[in-house]
């Protein structure tokens, strides 16, 4: 099978002729024309990434999204969070393309995984979308707005700063099932199966796990995890969590769930860990040492965290970086029509 491609020239020569006939009828084919020819049009393919991709076409556009990412998180600085998760879960499956923001039929977020995706975290990205497409005109894809509201959201809240490459462009479909289901989880209690979920997204580090699992010091949970230790803490959590309850939230970090530093490593030391992958991180041998090293010393943790940011702003996109700026985040421009022959 062969992809029809519409020849520019073609295109101008249809236009012309039709743009000769008289009367409105000719005006409506005309256009109809141009909407067909674009339609038509293959996918755009971006330039290489960059630090300052969008400095002459949206020179202002860091300093909005971090105005609105302040204000935000003044508002509720559980949008930190919520920003760190949507972004973890829109990286890991086929690379940081905002495609878990798409509605719809096979949307990422009905997934089991992305069921307890933060909605006002996504509306602000959206939000912040509308600003900077005001500012600037649709230059700016959501991909790169994620990118930057999540760095601004760990700096807001006390973590570390990390340099974005810019230019990713918006997927045109949502990530299959069986790439979101290669998502890390939070039951799992093997470190060798969370660094292989990792790998996917070119995180092949212990480093890179535990660093990353520290996005859970300003983590909550809904109250319908199951945590298999029994101890004096498991008891702490049950008297929060007394029934299963999604409206009902645990911190990740029960020491300073507030504030993006060590107190999730510093907790995990005394087995204060909420989640069974928290846990295995201070249990296997390949990790432990670093956990206990981030709980002793923050500026070795904000430091692997920001070097493991960056890879993961990077992790592969198995089609390459094609795709769209999306003129809404929820959903694609428009049907793409693929013509075999």
């Amino acid at each position: 099978m062969h992809h029809i491609n519409v020849r520019n020239a073609h295109n101008k020569s249809r236009l012309k002729n039709i743009m000769g006939s008289r009367g409105a009828r000719g005006a409506a084919v005309a256009v109809a024309v141009l909407q067909l020819a674009v339609l038509l049009s293959p996918p755009a393919s971006a330039a290489p990434l960059s630090l300052d991709f969008h400095a002459a076409s949206c020179p202002q556009l860091e300093s909005i999204v971090l105005s609105s990412v302040q204000a935000a998180l003044q508002k509720e600085i559980a949008l930190a969070a919520g920003l760190l998760r949507i972004f973890f879960h829109d990286c890991f499956p086929q690379g940081c393309d905002a495609s878990v923001y798409l509605n719809g039929t096979g949307s990422e977020q009905l997934e089991g995984a992305n069921l307890s995706l933060q909605p006002r975290a996504l509306k602000l990205v959206d939000d912040i979308r509308a600003k900077v497409h005001a500012a600037c005109g649709p230059t700016v894809s959501c991909a790169d707005i994620s990118a930057l509201a999540t760095r601004d959201a760990v700096v807001v809240s006390g973590g570390p700063s990390y340099s974005v490459l810019l230019g990713q462009l918006d997927s045109l479909a949502p990530a299959s099932s069986d790439l979101v289901g290669k998502l890390p989880n939070p039951s799992e209690t093997s470190v060798r199966v969370l660094l292989s979920n990792f790998r996917t997204a070119g995180l092949g580090e212990p480093a890179d796990l535990v660093a990353l699992s520290g996005g859970h010091t300003v983590g909550r949970a809904q109250c319908i995890f199951r945590r298999p230790v029994d101890d004096a803490f498991s008891g702490k959590l049950e008297n929060n969590c007394t029934v299963v309850n999604p409206k009902r939230l645990q911190e990740l970090d029960v020491i300073t769930p507030d504030a993006f530093d060590n107190g999730y490593y510093i907790a995990l030391t005394t087995r204060q860990g909420v989640f069974s992958s928290d846990m295995a991180l201070i249990r296997d041998p390949s990790t432990a040492p670093i956990v206990r090293q981030f709980a002793q010393d923050k500026a070795s943790f904000f430091a692997q965290f920001a070097k493991s940011m960056i890879k993961l702003s990077n992790a592969p996109r198995p089609g390459g970086n094609v795709g769209e700026i999306r003129r809404r985040c929820f959903s694609t421009n428009g049907p793409r029509l693929v013509a075999d022959a």
